[in-house]
């Protein structure tokens, strides 16, 4: 697939409902396929261990020797030890060293496996080759069941500073009399539709009867002015020239970016959608290791 004298790595990106895994190769972050699978139903951290093992050996069966491996991870997650503190998510992983465990299985030095915040992976995915290349400032938006952001300056992700909220995380901010996830995530869809028709629909369903359905099209509508007036909320100080929006619903971006575009215009910034979707984390997280690699840390935030 690779050239023998291409570095390539194993990359992996870890969802709420599957893991996905590819070969990432240096420089141009070509992925090779992309092999996905879903979270165990008897889950533990031996079984874990044994499916990013498994999944490993697919992705790279025809790369001899991949030089380490780098996962996106959702948080709270210690990317620095390789050590996840989640109790909600996946908590059979609490506290366990994946590191030192993962290098083991694939018989690497810990130091070829690193760990970088999920959407913080994602804007380093769309900076290296997706939506956001070329810009100096940045901020990529992941809407779904919540919502992930991340904050970049000259191509490295920053926590702190003029306009960036505390560790980067949007989410929690207060907003519109609740929190930004509440007013930009995927159950505003819903509660938006169920406020008009007394219904309850997911989401998907909702942008497939758009056309004919006008309560679902107003849905839509609601959920873009929201997401305009968040971005005029939290981005004006950090002042970014691109906002690169990912996640599901942007699958549907049409019912609901132009209403976004028009009430954020006052921000004079550009707001796209993917170009790489569920490629951008497993992108990110190769961006991520190979400037880790050359002692860019800078990159491998939260």
């Amino acid at each position: 697939m690779f050239a023998s004298s291409v570095r390539c790595i194993l990359v992996y990106d870890i969802g709420g409902s599957h893991i996905s895994c590819a070969i990432c190769a240096m420089g141009d972050f070509q992925l090779g396929t992309v092999v996905t699978a879903p979270h165990l139903a008897e889950p533990s951290s031996a079984a874990f261990l044994d499916q990013i093992e498994r999944l490993g050996k697919k992705a790279a069966h025809r790369t001899a020797h991949p030089a380490g491996a780098a996962l996106a991870f959702p948080g709270p997650f210690d990317y620095a030890a390789g050590v996840s503190l989640m109790r909600h998510k996946l908590p059979y992983l609490y506290g366990v060293d994946l590191r030192a465990a993962l290098a083991a299985r694939f018989g690497w030095d810990p130091a070829q496996v690193t760990f970088v915040h999920d959407a913080s992976a994602f804007l380093l995915g769309e900076m290296s080759a997706g939506a956001a290349r070329g810009f100096n400032r940045s901020v990529g938006l992941t809407l779904g069941t919540g919502v992930g952001s991340a904050f970049a300056i000259n191509g490295r992700l920053v926590n702190e500073g003029k306009g960036v909220p505390p560790g980067g995380e949007i989410w929690n901010l207060p907003f519109d009399g609740a929190t930004i996830e509440d007013a930009v995530s995927s159950r505003a869809i819903r509660l938006a539709y169920s406020r008009r028709t007394g219904r309850e629909r997911e989401v998907a369903l909702l942008a497939r009867r758009a056309m004919e359905d006008p309560d679902s099209r107003i849905a839509f509508h609601e959920f873009g002015e929201k997401l305009g007036l968040a971005m005029r909320a939290i981005l004006a100080d950090f002042a970014p020239q691109v906002v690169v929006l990912g996640g599901g619903i942007c699958h549907c971006a049409e019912l609901f970016l132009p209403t976004a575009q028009r009430v954020a215009e006052v921000l004079h910034l550009d707001i796209r959608i993917s170009e790489l979707f569920e490629r951008a984390a497993l992108v990110g997280a190769a961006a991520a290791w190979f400037n880790s690699s050359n002692g860019a840390h800078g990159n491998l935030l939260r």
